[in-house]
């Protein structure tokens, strides 16, 4: 007979193995299934080994500036990509055994394969040890989500995603990034202080298309002064290889050649052949909608994470899951939270809620205050100065509906903004929060001033916020 669980969690990426933890907690019995390695993408080919490398890379970019700050550094600094790449792998082992210690704890059943929903309630788990069926009584999809490629383009080891480009076992010399996201702008970050000659192709007018379009510009400005090549409203016509180099056609006519390609053009939903049709799911554009309870439209099934479409980051997943296992064990419940977004280049960059851009095109007052990371004590100390803060506020009702960062550490100090919107804060109280300083987060403070027109660290705004008569 199969063994029949309350809750099974298919994936056990950021969405999954915490789904399968509160349901633990709840007192249900669980099973997670995970088809290589626990934690998902996001642990083995995402957000922790990315930025482990991002750690060393930009040791040696500070390394490379510390007669800046009075430190002379004698003899030759070099990189050694291996003792890089074995610190990344220790990393990852350390945080794979802590979540199966955690999943131990709430005595979830671990299931190692290839899970296919195969019939209502029903899961089956291939592996190479065998196969296993087991059933449960609500069933939440955990699947993530996957590096797109394009479809006619030359699939050799020259050819790569992160995925791959994450795990090489040497750096190439010179590396062409296909696109100019979240994704290929941190690798051109990563690549460019352990020696690599980086281009960048983004097909939209700016790196960055889906955040601020001011930090979008500083980001181009840093990577050029750096020496990053940066084509933006291009697009590659052509890519040919050989199996040791690649060349790309652009659509301005250059040719650029690359030991490595990385295309880093976006990820799609991982819901193909997991047996949705067995039991009635269907797709859109690949994604399993669902509503703010993350309920599927069949009775019993949730999706959360990447593959339901709705926020593509491993915070949101960890998120879709608490709410998941709450309503699946009948505990209603919303998921209405802001959720901020993070790019870990140098300076990093961070941010939660709309645009002005956005702002503006839904017809709202807008009302914007920017403060400049130039004019910090705290900044100056540390000799990270690019950047600054804007604070985007609705000029009628005085809500936060944005707030936009670029510097050192902002994405540690964006929380502070995502908790005051998630409380339905006002702009204004935002500016009277008590910032401690010298600190980078003042200047969600300062923006905040500006944004009311009453900034006192930045010169007078032609206009002023009326006085109450006493």
């Amino acid at each position: 007979m199969s063994r029949h669980f309350d809750i099974a969690v298919i994936g056990s990426g950021p969405g999954g193995y915490v789904a399968a933890l509160k349901a633990g907690q709840m007192g249900a019995s669980v099973a997670i299934v995970e088809k290589e390695y626990l934690g998902g993408t996001c642990l083995n080919y995402g957000c922790i080994p990315s930025k482990a490398l991002l750690a060393s890379a930009e040791l040696m970019h500070h390394i490379k500036h510390a007669a800046d700050m009075g430190v002379d550094v004698a003899g030759e600094v070099s990189v050694n990509w291996t003792k890089i790449q074995a610190r990344k792998d220790k990393i990852l082992q350390t945080l794979r055994n802590g979540i199966n210690a955690l999943l131990r704890g709430r005595k979830a059943t671990v299931f190692n394969g290839r899970a296919t929903l195969n019939g209502p309630g029903r899961v089956l788990v291939t592996a190479q040890s065998g196969n296993q069926e087991f059933t449960a009584g609500k069933i939440i999809l955990a699947v993530g989500s996957i590096p797109s490629r394009i479809p006619g383009w030359p699939t050799d080891v020259t050819v790569c995603t992160s995925d791959e480009a994450l795990h090489w076992k040497a750096l190439p010399k010179r590396l062409l990034i296909v696109g100019g996201g979240v994704i290929g702008c941190e690798f051109a970050c990563m690549m460019q202080p352990l020696g690599v000659e980086v281009t960048i192709v983004e097909m939209l007018p700016q790196l960055l298309p889906n955040l601020d379009s001011q930090i979008a510009a500083a980001l181009t400005r840093v990577f050029t002064a750096r020496g990053i090549k940066c084509f933006t409203g291009t697009k590659i016509e052509g890519l040919t290889a050989d199996g040791k180099t690649a060349t790309a056609t652009l659509s301005n006519g250059m040719k650029i050649e690359a030991d490595r390609v990385l295309v880093a053009t976006g990820r799609r939903p991982n819901t193909v052949d997991i047996g949705l049709e067995s039991v009635g799911l269907s797709v859109d554009r690949g994604f399993i909608r669902v509503n703010d309870r993350m309920e599927t439209s069949v009775k019993d099934y949730y999706c959360i994470g990447d593959a339901n479409g709705r926020c593509l980051l491993a915070h949101a997943a960890s998120a879709h899951g608490m709410v998941a296992v709450e309503n699946a064990l009948g505990h209603p419940k919303d998921f209405t939270a802001p959720v901020p977004n993070a790019v870990y280049t140098f300076p990093e960059i961070a941010s939660v809620g709309v645009t002005a851009e956005e702002a503006k095109a839904k017809g709202m007052p807008v009302s914007v205050g920017t403060f400049p990371f130039a004019y910090f004590g705290k900044a100056m100390a540390a000799n990270d100065t690019e950047g600054f803060v804007k604070v985007v506020r609705h000029r009628e009702t005085d809500q936060i509906l944005g707030v936009h960062m670029m510097g050192h550490n902002v994405t540690e100090c964006i929380a502070s903004a995502g908790s005051l919107m998630h409380q339905k804060a006002s702009v204004s109280e935002m500016a009277e929060v008590v910032f401690a300083h010298p600190t980078m987060s003042e200047g969600l403070k300062e923006a905040a001033e500006d944004a009311i027109y009453a900034a006192l660290h930045l010169p007078p705004r032609k206009v002023l916020r009326a006085v109450a008569a006493v």
